[in-house]
């Protein structure tokens, strides 16, 4: 985790503020383009974080297609619309598919290094030892991932809670100094990581449930961020809520390496889109992935009408 820990301190990221802008707009402009309609899932909130985080990476624009695909297919294994089959072998596969794109990259940056993420790790050391092939690619492999689905399933959540409580998009759209509290709330909302299995290191008690040392324990974060005991109204979208002690990052030494990234990227991006925004409404059903793990929308047809950016004031 030290390893690239300084990439995602708050003063690595300010210095990319400029590109996290400039793709929002990009984006925007992209959605204007469609027309009036577009499914916000498919092609606005999967296609802009995989942009920063491969960005990031160093990996050229023409192998984003093929990232989003394989990712899509790892955490969609449970979905018949996104998984690449329905067998054990099959998820195998996609794995082996990930690390025969990632052996390859690391090879490259190890005989030409370069100034992106993926030169960092590829030539990374732990106590002056080189880090193995499987823990170099599983690196990878979460940081190209984690970094962009988790953050697509909160801008397209994000959106559709807006929707579903007009109210708040109204209350949005006429104050956007609540822009920063507004996405702590549709990350609260939608909860990308649904659970993690955790391990108890010693006898304790939870909430007056005992716990033997060894026993295993579903974290269930959706729950958690729904836990009426710390949060007042807590079925209730509130876009103002403060404190928001969501639990949707982990915590403690899990604590998401990404979070800050995250919140910059659905701040830029609604911050590009609500001034541009005359009307939207849905245009269809939306649909949710199927998983227990990590996920969120995955068809979420809208109608919209917006002004170009250079009608903005």
């Amino acid at each position: 985790r030290a390893l690239t820990d300084k990439w995602f301190h708050p003063a690595s990221l300010k210095k990319l503020d400029q590109r996290i802008a400039e793709l929002a707009r990009r984006t925007v402009d992209d959605m204007m383009s469609k027309g009036n309609r577009c499914d916000f899932a498919r092609d606005v909130a999967v296609n802009y974080p995989l942009s920063v985080i491969l960005s990031i990476l160093g990996l050229p624009d023409d192998d984003y297609p093929r990232m989003l695909k394989l990712t899509q297919e790892l955490f969609g294994a449970a979905d018949d619309d996104l998984a690449r089959g329905k067998t054990m072998e099959d998820l195998l596969e996609v794995i082996a598919d990930f690390f025969r794109y990632f052996g390859e990259l690391t090879a490259q940056r190890r005989i030409r290094p370069t100034d992106d993420l993926a030169s960092v790790i590829a030539n990374a050391t732990i106590d002056g030892r080189e880090l193995g092939d499987m823990e170099t690619i599983s690196y990878y492999v979460i940081i190209a991932t984690a970094g962009h689905d988790t953050t697509s399933s909160s801008i397209a959540g994000g959106l559709h809670a807006l929707m579903t409580h007009p109210d708040q998009l109204k209350l949005l759209g006429d104050d956007p100094s609540l822009m920063a509290a507004a996405v702590e709330e549709m990350i609260r909302w939608t909860t990308p990581v649904k659970h993690f299995m955790r391990t108890a290191v010693e006898d304790c008690e939870v909430g007056g449930q005992k716990i033997a040392a060894g026993e295993s324990l579903l974290l269930s974060y959706p729950s958690g961020n729904r836990d009426e005991s710390v949060f007042d109204h807590a079925d209730r979208f509130d876009i103002t809520r403060s404190p928001n002690k969501h639990l949707a990052f982990g915590f403690g030494v899990h604590f998401c390496l990404g979070a800050q990234l995250a919140r910059m990227e659905a701040r830029a991006l609604f911050a590009e889109l609500l001034p541009r925004l005359v009307d939207i409404e849905s245009d269809g059903e939306p649909a949710w992935m199927r998983t227990l793990f990590v996920g969120g929308l995955k068809r979420f047809p809208v109608r919209y009408e917006l002004t170009p950016a250079a009608a903005r004031v």
